[in-house]
């Protein structure tokens, strides 16, 4: 009689991890009640300096209130960013509350769509250059910001001035009307200032784009606010970082002339340890309001999920394992924990997206037992694992509810609201970024190759409405360059009162009637273009009374997607738009034309 197996393979395999479950869950529990608790320390750190030190070392003196302002130089280094780089510049030189400042772009020879709109900015624009870099791209971004130190050096050599702040910033960023000042008056007292940096707000159904918003929330909120607090080094985020200049001196005599290490793929986490390792002061200034808005560098953040995986291996590849094996563990203890702060990703991304399947396949085993009116697969008895299982989900439950606080303080209730929508999501991100990571690492060092550097693509507000917070017309048209500094002192001197300022300028001829345009678009946000009239109807122009043109000179010249498009000359008051909105069920949609335009589209009536 041939010998009979009691169990199949699969039922043997299944019993023996049913047996071996309790230990699994006990070991998965300790480990994530043991990250649960180091994600509290940042917590109690802020709450110990809020409650009895109350520090937040920021300088808020009358004196650094009226700081001089110091001549300060803005590196942005560009590698395909034809799309995005005219806007960036403009439409920050209509929003900076500040002077003394000029732009350095960094280029590439082979880069020709970006060189050609870059140099199109510096001819027309006083305070913007450009720096092109010796070898073909994309090299590293550190590389071309070394690159675009060398071209301001030469630029002081051949003009005689000498910049004293430099700040770091990316062809997408979005940059607050007061952080230049900020950076120039806590220049007195710290050598690295780092204004908070932020993504711009999306709906709550953009989940990728919407894990940005979540981490960085929090990241600003709590954890750059516990490092400033312990005393620990502060990282630069790569954007709205300000450095005196002399540290950056410092550095390049330190490393053969380059300050920023061109085969870091994080050269901000790199410089930021730099800098404290020198003993110089840092200052991570704390995200607060400031006339209704937040104070923070803005963007847009990739929002495909393949993109943000390959952004992210890049910062874990930089920030993890290369900061790992060229620093170590070196430092205070305060200092070795923040390392361990930022590389423990490794192990808990994985973690966390294991979790995940796991409370997935429990929560459907248990409707599944409920159903089949049988014992639940996952339960366990053993009364120490069910504490432990108790208080690591009372941690992460804590957790959730922090990271949505911070959420809906910065974005709003709806994205507070959704985080934990998003978590999963988030999770399966960040796993597959520490993964690609390792690999990406373990195959440059198994090959000896020198780690490649992945640009992130770059998108720009479609719209200067999405950012808020704009100068006067006459600040915007001095800063843009459309009007120099000696005709607008004499349109001053000149100007009749209740004379408009655009229509004297246009009227000496001080400015041409696109660049008013232009300015006026930088400066309120609305749109301009000239409209094709022989694709207008005249049905659509005489849609509202005549009275309304010869009141208001506003057109409508097109009706889409339950929108009446209007065609203005200049940007419309708050009666214009009341009194439309009595007069149709449409939502009003304002573009700006050239007075030609508009006299084109008049004639239709």
């Amino acid at each position: 009689m041939p010998f009979a197996v009691p169990f199949a393979p699969d039922t043997l395999s299944i019993l023996v991890l049913l047996s071996a479950w309790p230990f699994i869950l006990g070991s998965l529990a300790c480990l994530l009640l043991a990250t649960g608790l180091d994600d509290l320390l940042p917590v109690l750190i802020c709450l110990f300096d809020r409650l009895f030190r109350k520090t937040s070392g920021v300088s808020s003196s009358a004196e650094s209130a009226r700081a001089t302002e110091r001549r300060t130089a803005i590196f942005v280094p560009c590698w395909k960013e034809s799309g995005v780089i005219d806007g960036m510049v403009r439409q920050n030189l209509a929003r900076i509350r500040y002077r003394n400042f000029d732009f350095f772009l960094g280029l590439y020879p082979n880069d020709q769509a970006t060189c050609d709109a870059a140099f199109a900015l510096a001819a027309t624009l006083s305070n913007v250059h450009v720096a092109v870099c010796p070898q073909p791209g994309p090299t590293s971004k550190a590389d071309c910001l070394n690159t675009i130190y060398k071209g301001m050096t030469a630029f002081e050599r051949e003009h005689g001035v000498r910049f004293e702040t430099i700040v770091l910033h990316d062809a997408e960023d979005v940059m607050d009307a007061d952080a230049l000042s900020i950076i120039n008056q806590q220049r007195d007292d710290y050598a690295m200032v780092q204004i908070p940096v932020l993504p711009l707000p999306t709906g709550p159904g953009d989940f990728t784009h919407g894990i940005y918003c979540d981490e960085f929330a929090e990241f600003q909120v709590v954890d750059m606010r516990a490092r400033q607090y312990s005393r620990s080094f502060v990282p630069s985020n790569g954007v709205g970082t300000g450095f005196a200049r002399d540290v950056l001196e410092k550095l390049a005599v330190q490393r053969g002339g380059q300050i920023f290490d061109s085969s870091s793929l994080t050269e901000d986490y790199d410089i930021g340890l730099q800098i404290h390792y020198s003993g110089l002061a840092q200052l991570f200034y704390p995200l607060a309001r400031r006339s209704q808005r937040f104070v923070a560098t803005r963007e847009y953040f990739p929002r495909k999920v393949r993109t943000a995986i390959r952004q992210r291996t890049r910062w874990i590849t930089g920030i993890a394992l290369q900061s790992w094996e060229r620093h170590g563990w070196r430092g205070s203890l305060r200092t070795r924990y923040w390392f361990w702060r930022d590389r423990k990703g490794l192990v808990t991304n994985p973690l966390s997206l294991l979790t995940n399947l796991l409370f997935v396949a429990g929560v459907a085993d248990w409707l599944a037992s409920v159903s089949l009116h049988r014992p639940w697969t996952f339960a366990v008895s053993n009364p120490l694992v069910v504490n432990l299982c108790v208080a690591t989900t009372g941690l992460q439950v804590f957790r959730l509810c922090l990271r949505s606080w911070c959420v809906g303080k910065v974005f709003g209730p709806a994205m507070g609201l959704t985080v934990a929508l998003r978590c999963f999501h988030a999770n399966f991100v960040n796993c597959a970024a520490s993964f690609c990571a390792v690999a990406r690492y373990v195959h440059s060092r198994w090959q000896r190759e020198t780690l490649r550097w992945d640009k992130t693509e770059h998108a720009y507000p479609a719209s200067a409405a999405e950012c808020p917070h704009r100068l006067d017309l006459e600040e915007v048209l001095l800063n843009c360059g459309y009007v120099s500094q000696d005709r607008m002192d004499l349109a001053r001197t000149q100007l009749s009162p209740g004379e408009n300022i655009a229509d004297f300028l246009l009227a000496r001829r001080f400015v041409t009637e696109a660049d008013l345009c232009r300015a006026m678009s930088l400066q309120s946000g609305l749109p301009w273009a000239d409209v094709d009239v022989s694709q207008v109807k005249h049905s659509v122009v005489r849609s509202l009374p005549v009275r309304i043109e010869k009141e208001f000179k506003v057109l409508p010249f097109r009706v889409w997607e339950g929108r009446l498009h209007l065609a203005a000359m200049r940007v419309p008051e708050e009666k214009v738009l009341q009194t439309i909105g009595k007069l149709t069920r449409l939502q009003l949609k304002f573009q700006l034309v050239t007075r030609v335009n508009y006299a084109q589209l008049r004639d239709l009536l």
